[in-house]
Order: C-alpha cells, then structure tokens, then sequence
C-alpha cells in the first residue's frame, strides 16, 4: 500500500481553451492539513471535483488508500471515506442543526426513516456530540436559517464528519465568515479534524488563515502546482508574493 492517503497522479483537464490542470501530481500525508492555494480560475475547485467524482480527467488517476477511484461516482467515494464540505454551505436551512446532522447519520448508514422518526434513531446521540465537538451543540434546537454563516460552516463541517470521513476537502472553509470569526472558526475546525482523526485538503485565499493551520502549502497556478512547502517557504517565496498574495517583491 502507498505511504499516501491519497495521491494524484498526471491529472488533464481542460474546458475548451482553459487548462485547469496539466500534468498535475500530488500527495496527501496522513494527518496533515494541506492548502491549496492560488489565483482565481488557476484550477482548485476542479480539483476537489475530480477527487471526489465530480469531474473525470481527460487522463491521470486519483488514488485513495492505495486504490483507484478516478472513474467512482461521487457516492461510492463518499463511502470509501472522502467527505466534500463546499464554499457555500450544503445545509436544509428550513431544519434545525440538529435535524440536518441526523439526516447525514441515516444517509452513512444506508436506512431510510421517515422525517418524525429522526429524533429517535440510535445515531441521535452521536450527532450531538459532534455538535458539541463543534462548538455549536448550543444552536441545536435552531434553525439553520437563523445562523450566522460561521455557524453553518461548522455546522456543515460537523455533517462532513458525521459521514465518518479518513480524507475531507474543503473549498474555502473561512469564505462569507466574517474577519473577526475566521480564526475561531478555523480553530475549532482544526482541533475537531485532529480529534476525529481527519487529513484534510483546503482551498483558502486568506494567507493568515493558510500560514497557521496549514502543515504543507501548494500554490496552483495556470493548471499546474508550481510551489509546494511549508508556510513559511511558500508564502515568502518572490513568485508566489508576486503572482498569488498580489504584494510588491
């Protein structure tokens, strides 16, 4: 079996004349938290998309604990243990917090129970704790429209995890929240993956978020991954300040 959780190996995909990804190979470490980060259209998203089914490549493999799901349906990689968390939360807004996450136990588990029954199904428990884990066991009984969006990220987070993931992606985890609530956010994400045992793979613009939870950095750009370290090799790197962080070298 790899030393990798999950490897990428010579992805293609274009869209007509756009190359979202060329050639691309890369590496998720067991345990890390990797950032993916880069200018807009540089090829990100697609990426996630191609790791969790979304869209086929034109050529290059997707492995996963040492077997391939390039050509697997979104379901069956969810089932093999990668969770997707979007930039816009995946929530039912007219349900409760507590409600969204009991619909994401009987969908892991296969069954299908009738709305009034979901409060009673053995997984109840479960989800409250990872409500708990967090920090939103206190907005369980509310509604999701109410929320402020730091809220729902977590709480869409705690959805991802209820799935019981090894791997989860995320597409900018901190976008919509506001300035003040971004560290908080990520902090009670990051200690819940370590918790949970999750590797995760996020894409983020805010360079302050990447330099203190990311372990590793890969700067997308033009379809290809051009840079890939640390934070601090990363973000102080002439051509990264120059092309992605948009500040004077």
């Amino acid at each position: 079996m790899s030393d990798y959780l999950m490897e990428a190996r010579g992805l293609e995909i274009r869209f007509g004349g756009v190359v979202a990804a060329h050639d691309v190979t890369i590496e998720v470490k067991e345990g890390q938290n990797l950032a993916i980060i880069g200018p807009n259209g540089a090829g990100k998203t697609t990426f996630l998309n191609i790791c969790t089914g979304w869209l086929k490549p034109a050529a290059g493999s997707v492995h996963f604990r040492g077997r391939d799901i390039t050509r697997l349906s979104p379901r069956q990689i969810c089932r093999l243990g990668i969770a997707r968390a979007f930039q816009i939360p995946q929530l039912f807004t007219e349900h409760t917090a507590l409600e969204n996450m009991l619909i994401a136990a009987v969908a892991r588990e296969g069954r299908h129970a009738p709305f009034l029954a979901l409060h009673r199904i053995p997984e109840r428990e479960e989800m409250l704790n990872l409500l708990e884990m967090m920090h939103c066991a206190d907005v369980a009984d509310r509604l999701v429209v109410e929320l402020s969006e730091g809220q729902r990220k977590l709480i869409d987070i705690a959805v991802a995890l209820a799935l019981k993931p090894r791997l989860l992606l995320m597409d900018e985890p901190t976008s919509g929240v506001a300035s003040s609530q971004k560290h908080e956010v990520m902090e009670i994400l990051v200690r819940a993956l370590a918790e949970a045992g999750v590797t995760s793979v996020f894409v983020e613009h805010d360079m302050s978020i990447v330099e203190r939870y990311a372990d590793e950095v890969a700067v997308w750009a033009a379809g290809i991954v051009q840079h890939r370290g640390t934070p601090a090799e990363v973000l102080e790197h002439p051509e990264v300040i120059r092309d992605v962080i948009g500040e004077t070298v």
